[in-house]
């Protein structure tokens, strides 16, 4: 949450998490339980100023993020698309096709082995298959239940 304030003559002066120095603008953000001045709250991404955009913001994997970011890169929900459970702000995740898994949950639904990064995968129909699992040895670029499967995808 972004909370803008008036810094007033009787606050003492407050540092700049973002850039160290000290605040002395008329207005200051306070954000993630620390004071920014308004320039330096930035979307780790798109370097929006993320007080003059809302008052929201996300902090996740080291970054400060916009509300379109952070869709963008950790999915609509915040739950996993294997167990259905949330999946905690500080948690790293694994995506496939827009989906956020936790780690432990992106595995090959065949063989239950979890994939990590440099795995090759076959995304079907929203289920995962690591290479050797793929049902039915469809070849890639045909259907599947009239789903379309998508060619071999590599976890980065």
């Amino acid at each position: 949450m972004v909370n803008s304030q008036a810094a007033g003559g009787g606050c003492p002066s407050r540092a700049c998490a973002g850039c160290g120095g000290r605040i002395s603008d008329r207005f200051l953000l306070f954000s993630m339980e620390r004071y920014w001045h308004t320039r330096c709250l930035k979307c780790s991404c798109c370097q929006a100023q993320l007080g003059e955009i809302g008052t929201t913001c996300y902090s996740k994997a080291g970054m400060i993020l916009c509300r379109n970011d952070y869709i963008r890169l950790f999915g609509h929900t915040g739950a996993c698309n294997a167990c259905g459970q949330s999946i905690p702000a500080s948690e790293m995740v694994m995506k496939a096709q827009g989906n956020v898994y936790h780690l432990k949950c992106f595995s090959c639904a065949t063989c239950r082995h979890r994939l990590v990064p440099g795995d090759r995968f076959h995304y079907i129909n929203g289920t995962i298959f690591c290479e050797h699992d793929r049902p039915g040895g469809t070849p890639i670029g045909s259907h599947l239940q009239g789903n379309p499967v998508l060619p071999d995808q590599k976890v980065c």
